[in-house]
């Protein structure tokens, strides 16, 4: 179903002036910008987050590869 949504979209678009196409264009990508950056700013919350609550491990870069090996 959401295919046949997607592909019905795509072929309107298609039938669009290219002034029209355009502005599609656009907005699509100013979405895609605002959603990248509602995505972003959640995970910083969920970082301040977890160094409030001590979530969180320190140390050197080896100390990390040891971790990776020991999971």
């Amino acid at each position: 179903m959401v295919q046949s949504q997607l592909d019905k979209v795509i072929d309107d678009l298609s039938h669009l002036s290219l002034d029209d196409k355009e502005y599609v264009s656009e907005l699509l990508h100013k979405q895609l910008i605002e959603a990248k950056r509602e995505a972003i700013a959640k995970r910083a919350e969920e970082a301040v987050n977890n160094y409030k609550t001590g979530n969180i491990q320190s140390g050197t870069v080896e100390d990390f590869k040891k971790d990776l090996e020991n999971d």
